[in-house]
């Protein structure tokens, strides 16, 4: 990295409960999965030699869950506090959450009469705007309502550490993940979704932003390097 850049790594959570049987899920508070926690561990123990200045969240409880476990064990954990921020959530599905995903996204495939494997030409904008109106109560974001909070946040987060030469992790949402490197990252396309417990690394130096990892897993200790033991979940020293 040049002078004067960061890194900014963007984490989506791991695997929870509705992700496990396919229901929208957006700001419904759900735990992780046995798997999710481990998979995070996991994360974390593979990048015990990145040294991180600074850790955010959304303000759900399975980005902070997966955040927590992530420095579990690693030697940044005691320099570090849990900064949440609201602006990071996943979009907000009214009352579609907690319905079957998969009918959700094929109903809404048929109003905007595309095949649901038609992943290369999916558009977000359309995609959000459909599901608010596929909504009976309307209560869910429309592309520019979501879209509006998580820049709020992005800038934020620039604006404090785009100098710093720092290592920044970000722990958030799918979409979010998602339309945060297509902000950055103007060339940016995603053929598939944004994987669990995955690292999306962005590199800003020399004036721009270079993609460096999309949908990382490799990094990944073993399994049985990362076997789960009882602690508190919500050391409040972490917490800011």
């Amino acid at each position: 990295m040049g002078k004067n850049g960061v890194t900014l790594y963007f984490m989506r959570h791991g695997e929870t409960y509705f992700n496990r049987y396919a229901r929208m899920q957006g700001w419904s508070d759900m735990p992780l999965t046995k798997e999710g926690r481990l998979d995070a561990i996991r994360s974390g123990l593979g990048m015990r030699d990145v040294q991180f200045d600074a850790v955010y969240t959304s303000d759900l409880r399975r980005t902070v869950e997966t955040a927590q476990l992530f420095f579990r064990d690693h030697p940044s954990k005691d320099n570090l506090t849990i900064q949440m921020m609201p602006e990071f959530r996943e979009v907000f599905f009214g009352s579609l959450e907690g319905q079957d995903s998969v009918q959700v996204w094929n109903e809404l495939y048929k109003t905007l009469q595309r095949s649901f494997d038609e992943v290369g030409g999916r558009n977000i904008q359309d995609e959000l705007n459909a599901l608010k109106e596929l909504d009976p109560d309307h209560l869910g974001e429309n592309f520019m309502e979501f879209w509006l909070r998580v820049e709020q946040g992005l800038l934020k987060l620039i604006q404090r550490h785009r100098d710093t030469n720092q290592n920044i992790l970000v722990v958030s949402h799918g979409m979010t993940i998602r339309n945060m490197l297509h902000e950055l990252i103007p060339d940016f396309q995603l053929s598939e979704p944004i994987h669990n417990s995955s690292l999306n690394i962005v590199e800003y130096s020399n004036g721009a932003y270079h993609l460096k990892a999309l949908n990382q897993t490799n990094h990944f200790a073993h399994r049985k390097k990362a076997v789960e033991r009882e602690f508190d979940l919500i050391p409040q020293e972490m917490f800011k």
